[in-house]
């Protein structure tokens, strides 16, 4: 009898949730060993899916860069990193849009159509709503990297991700984009989030990661910040608290703020229901970003 209340008790609390969302976009992105655990995926794929039968919009961003480079390695290539960011050739990135569109998008897409949705599959071989043009770090003496094929997104397609929403469709977009000419580009799956939710106007932006949020301490996984204003944020990159990995995360956030998102929020993927505690009650788990 009392679990039975508790859980009455829960869907009352998510009820003030779900009438405050119903109708709105959010965007999750997903990535990290998230993709790389069929069971896991399957749970927040349901989560997803429960967003939608309540009303909720959800845009999933998928990225896929652990997969990549192991089929970059089972085809004999060895990954070149320039300044952190994966160098793409010509071979390197029809691995990543092969890896990304047929090993992760389908079955994703799959997935959610057997748990009753309506998903589209959005990517560079089929509809593509990235577009993007070519990176290129600065160097040494003022001298530019070239990174190959890889790009920042700049443009994205979003009155066709507005229909679909608006008509209960799932998009699943897949972080390869197109440039100016036709050709196409590998892009960072945060970044594409960030700019997919700002194009929107998002009500959230959700990044489900294998990263408990952003943490004071790396090595203390109990001093989790629970929110943090851009102000805040700016300081923790100021004083190395978030770097490397976390960095795209944290900027995609902001870039989502910054267009007029409400709030976006970074969560761990691996605890069971995390999207829907995130979003539907009180406390939350995972670190919420907003504009001030």
């Amino acid at each position: 009898m009392e679990e039975a209340i508790a859980k009455a008790a829960a869907l009352i609390e998510a009820m003030e949730y779900i009438r405050r969302f119903r109708g709105r976009i959010v965007v999750v992105k997903l990535g990290g060993s998230v993709l790389e655990d069929a069971a896991l995926q399957q749970k927040l794929l349901t989560d997803i899916a429960f967003m939608a039968t309540v009303g909720m919009q959800p845009i999933i961003v998928h990225g896929g860069g652990k997969a990549i480079t192991k089929a970059m390695n089972e085809a004999g290539l060895e990954p070149v990193w320039v300044q952190g960011r994966r160098y793409t050739d010509q071979r390197t990135l029809t691995i990543a849009e092969h890896t990304l569109v047929h090993k992760i998008n389908t079955p994703m897409c799959q997935t959610l159509t057997e748990l009753g949705c309506r998903p589209m599959a959005l990517h560079s071989l089929s509809s593509c709503v990235l577009f993007a043009e070519p990176i290129r770090l600065a160097g040494e003496n003022g001298r530019k990297l070239d990174l190959g094929l890889v790009g920042q997104v700049v443009e994205i397609n979003a009155p066709l991700l507005k229909t679909l929403c608006a008509d209960g469709t799932i998009p699943v977009i897949a972080s390869v984009a197109k440039d100016k000419t036709g050709g196409k580009l590998n892009v960072n799956a945060d970044s594409a989030a960030g700019k997919v939710a700002a194009a929107v106007v998002a009500e959230k932006l959700v990044v489900v990661s294998d990263t408990h949020g952003i943490l004071k301490d790396l090595n203390d996984p109990e001093s989790r910040i629970s929110s943090a204003d851009e102000e805040q944020i700016k300081d923790m990159i100021d004083s190395k608290i978030i770097n490397d990995a976390m960095l795209p995360k944290v900027d995609a956030c902001i870039t989502a703020l910054d267009a007029g998102v409400k709030k976006a929020h970074i969560i761990d993927g691996r605890i069971q229901h995390s999207l829907l505690l995130e979003i539907y009650t009180d406390k939350g788990i995972g670190t919420q970003i907003i504009k001030e």
